[in-house]
């Protein structure tokens, strides 16, 4: 895998995944205790609909991580020196990297889920010019009443025998990732700390590109927010950020995972349904 190095003297590892006279490219931003090898099949659906993709392993994370921490697999999913603020400091400087290759030509779209849409929350107050397009999955309106910070497999502890049902239906999905030597199912609390933790609070920042495209899409059964998570998102983005083009898809039944659900098939067509609606040109 390819490699940048942030600032701290992290190296990030990544993946580009380019197809030719790419629609747009999208920048895939994964969740808490994972690695963006468990996207293949949105990748390959992306790609054969026309869009490049790119995608790193975040700080603490995947192969990123496994070298940061010498191969101790124990600590994977701990960010290290500069903590949330570094490792979201990181995923911006990625959309760098993946300009200085793509040019400023290709729409670029920030695709980001769960803890990763919380990040990109962040990105998007800050730098929300350096984007063309905004989907967030498995995300939640970032303040305490909004996110769900305790057991997130309370509900579901008794549909399987591992601490991750809450994430799918498929129980193919929980033993998985319980059997990925790069996944880690260590809550974010305990892997990043209270304070850390506490970073990732926030709002949709006000005056927003009002053109900016944004796309919401989560389980109604996802137990870190949620459809009422949900709905106070996509309002305040509505309301308070000014966007005009704001869309939210909710998922009867479907936990967190959407990409990774019994209904995937159905969900990345209407990912690139609505990337075609803003992007392709006839």
């Amino acid at each position: 895998m390819p490699t940048f190095t942030d600032a701290h003297g992290v190296r990030i590892h990544y993946e580009a995944w380019r197809v030719p006279d790419a629609t747009a490219v999208v920048q895939l931003v994964h969740g808490v205790g994972e690695h963006i090898g468990r996207y293949r099949e949105l990748i390959e659906a992306l790609n054969a609909a026309g869009y490049s993709v790119w995608a790193d392993d975040h700080r603490g994370h995947g192969r990123t991580g496994f070298e940061q921490h010498g191969g101790d697999r124990a600590s994977l999913g701990r960010p290290g020196p500069g903590g949330m603020r570094a490792a979201i400091d990181a995923v911006h400087r990625f959309t760098s990297v993946i300009r200085e290759t793509e040019g400023d030509e290709a729409p670029l779209v920030l695709l980001a889920h769960s803890w990763g849409s919380l990040m990109a929350q962040i990105i998007l107050n800050r730098h929300p010019n350096d984007y063309d397009g905004v989907v967030l999955t498995g995300t939640a309106y970032r303040t305490l009443l909004g996110m769900n910070a305790g057991d997130l497999n309370r509900r579901h502890r008794r549909l399987g025998s591992t601490p991750v049902e809450w994430l799918s239906r498929d129980p193919e999905v929980a033993a998985a990732f319980m059997a990925d030597p790069y996944t880690t199912e260590v809550p974010l609390r305990k892997l990043f700390g209270l304070i850390d933790s506490a970073r990732l609070l926030g709002r949709p920042g006000r005056r927003l590109p009002p053109e900016l495209p944004l796309l919401i899409m989560v389980g109604s059964d996802d137990s870190l927010g949620g459809e009422r998570s949900a709905l106070m998102l996509a309002n305040a983005y509505a309301k308070r950020s000014g966007l005009v083009d704001v869309q939210l898809i909710i998922y009867e039944g479907a936990r967190h995972e959407i990409f990774n659900e019994t209904n995937r098939a159905d969900v990345r067509a209407d990912l690139i349904r609505w990337l075609d609606e803003r992007f392709a040109t006839d």
